[in-house]
């Protein structure tokens, strides 16, 4: 039986447990997720370092899973934009059962092998293309057709899954383990087998927007400032990050369609919109390098 699939040998009475010592043994059963991550930190690097190249050349990140797997994928493709000004269409994320399962559950069409491939094929994915495989058992057919369909494609192929020796991870050029094992709720891996899905997914796709200059520091300085909280971030940013004061920094802003990087090098090299903006170009995208750091 799958270490997903085992029942677990420390909560056999769970459902006679008062409620505080229920939740204590959900929360405290989730540190195996941050432990199983920092297990595959060697093989999260691995994964990084190899999908910088590919997504430099114009390649992109798609997503393939099936339900709770596969709506974290979309999470993480959704979310790359607003963050990082990563564009919409450079991180695509299809699941079991279409865009309509992110939000209803849609059982049956994970065993779907062939419409796995045909998900992604329905992408047009190439050689600078890297597919991220998601699986929590490692044996979803859905995801075995889409990791078929992108190395037909020539892309990347990088697989999680939560059990050892996982055919999604064995059929991809990079296989990372997330052994989470037993689940507090036999089998219910929407527990911390996809709680260190998501902490991977984070961490993979962080650590190559660093690598790909989207931060400053550890500041988030290419965020796209889409609402009133992500205004006032932008400023508040601009400001830490420049020395300057709210008032210049609202007027370099200003000046720049609120694109904080650009804003931080019209303030510290005392050079207008257009002339920060081809230091940026030059630099590609690095403010480090555009201020000569």
């Amino acid at each position: 039986m799958l270490n997903t699939e085992t029942p677990s040998n420390r909560h056999p009475d769970l459902d006679t447990y008062a409620t505080p010592a229920l939740l204590e043994a959900f929360i405290a059963d989730q540190t195996a997720a941050v432990a199983a991550v920092k297990a595959a930190a060697p093989q999260l690097a691995a994964a990084v370092d190899a999908a910088l190249p590919r997504i430099r050349a114009g390649g992109r990140l798609l997503y393939a899973g099936a339900g709770t797997s596969g709506r974290l994928g979309v999470l993480d493709s959704v979310e790359l934009y607003p963050t990082f000004s990563w564009p919409r269409e450079r991180a695509v994320a299809v699941m079991a059962g279409g865009a309509g399962a992110m939000f209803v559950a849609v059982e049956g069409a994970e065993d779907d092998r062939a419409q796995g491939a045909a998900d992604l094929a329905a992408l047009n994915p190439g050689p600078n293309d890297v597919a991220l495989l998601l699986a929590a058992s490692g044996g979803t057919p859905y995801v075995l057709g889409a990791i078929e369909a992108a190395r037909a494609a020539g892309a990347l192929t990088i697989a999680f899954a939560n059990n050892p020796d996982a055919p999604v991870t064995q059929q991809a050029e990079i296989g990372i383990t997330l052994d989470t094992g037993p689940e507090v709720i036999s089998g219910s891996t929407r527990l911390k087998a996809g709680t260190s899905q998501k902490i991977a997914l984070n961490t993979f796709s962080s650590a190559l927007m660093v690598k790909l200059n989207k931060v400053y520091g550890n500041l988030m300085v290419d965020l796209k400032a889409t609402n009133a909280k992500l205004v006032k971030r932008a400023l508040a940013l601009t400001v830490r990050a420049s020395g300057a004061s709210e008032a210049e920094a609202q007027a370099a802003l200003g000046a720049c369609d609120h694109h904080v990087k650009t804003a931080l090098v019209m303030l510290k090299r005392g050079v207008s919109a257009s002339d920060a903006r081809a230091l940026l170009d030059a630099t590609d995208g690095s403010v480090s390098r555009a201020l000569g750091t």
